[in-house]
């Protein structure tokens, strides 16, 4: 029985011969690979670099009296900004954190000189 399955498989594949085959170049098995990088790129690192940009800009903006959102879920006005972290006060508590960690600015200060549209 499987004999005759194994048979019927080998009778629909092409002949063995050179008859069938094209002549296409080399360089044509590697455009489905170069797609798929383009596509990863496209897809997964360039919107990936763009956030980062874009985080890296909020941090730069950052200023006294601004009301942010930290990666650990803590929400507090900024005090204090140091070379590499930010003093916020959240209901009683003062807390340093990392400018790293200043996920969103949820609402500016008034005494700056942007304007949010």
């Amino acid at each position: 029985m499987i004999f005759l399955g194994l048979s019927a498989l080998m009778a629909l594949a092409p002949p063995s011969g050179q008859h069938g085959q094209s002549n296409l170049p080399g360089w044509v098995n590697f455009v489905p690979i170069i797609l798929i990088f383009v596509v990863f790129y496209l897809a997964l690192i360039r919107p990936q670099q763009k956030k980062a940009k874009e985080h890296v800009e909020l941090i730069k903006t950052l200023r006294p009296g601004d009301k942010v959102l930290t990666n650990g879920g803590i929400m507090g006005v900024v005090v204090g900004i140091k070379e590499k972290s930010v003093s916020i006060r959240s209901a009683d508590t003062k807390l340093e954190v990392l400018k790293s960690a200043v996920t969103e600015i949820t609402e500016r200060s008034g005494n700056g000189g942007e304007s949010q549209s």
